[in-house]
């Protein structure tokens, strides 16, 4: 579970990321789900839009990507979704 001082931290580094990943109508499948566990794994922060044509509610989407990703959520504006999953073997983002 993050602080706020760590959420904090995470949205002033996102806030500069232009990488995104999008979620259509397709929703949630394995493949996309393969994506962001290696983006995951990769950046530890990654941001995730959500385009109109989804018809699943935004924060179901928010808690059940986060739980199959083992992730925390940073932030949900709008239609994005920050999700962070520290690297345990080579962590890139150091937190206060």
């Amino acid at each position: 579970m993050l602080s706020q001082s760590e959420k904090k931290q995470l949205r002033a580094i996102i806030a500069l990321d232009k990488t995104k990943y999008q979620i259509g109508k397709s929703e949630v499948t394995n493949s996309l789900l393969d994506v962001l566990d290696k983006a995951l794994t990769a950046r530890e922060l990654i941001k995730i839009e959500v385009l109109k044509s989804s018809t699943t509610p935004i924060m179901e989407l928010t808690l059940d990507l986060s739980s199959k990703l083992h992730a925390d959520v940073v932030q949900v504006v709008g239609r994005t979704i920050v999700l962070y999953r520290k690297n345990k073997e080579n962590p890139k983002i150091k937190l206060k």
